[in-house]
C-alpha cells in the first residue's frame, strides 16, 4: 500500500526533487501542503499532479512552474 502523504524529505526522495528546491516551491505556494504543527506533509496525489503539470519545466525558475 502506498502512503497517502509524505514528509518533505520523503517527497524529495520519491520525486527526485532536492529538499531545498522542494521547500522553495512550497514557500512560493507552488505545491499545496498540509501543516501539522511544525511538520509539513504533501499528499502523494498532489505531488504526482505537480510532476505531470511541470514536466519539461525548469523547477529552479519559479515563474515557469505551474502551481498545484
Amino acid at each position: 500500500m502506498q502512503k497517502q502523504a509524505l514528509t518533505v524529505n520523503e517527497a524529495a526522495e520519491y520525486s527526485g526533487i532536492g529538499r531545498n528546491t522542494l521547500r522553495a516551491l512550497i514557500g512560493h505556494g507552488k505545491i499545496s501542503v498540509i501543516q501539522i504543527g511544525n511538520k509539513t506533509i504533501i499528499r502523494t496525489e498532489t505531488l504526482e499532479q505537480f510532476l505531470v503539470a511541470n514536466e519539461g519545466k525548469n523547477l529552479k525558475n519559479i515563474h515557469e512552474v505551474i502551481a498545484v
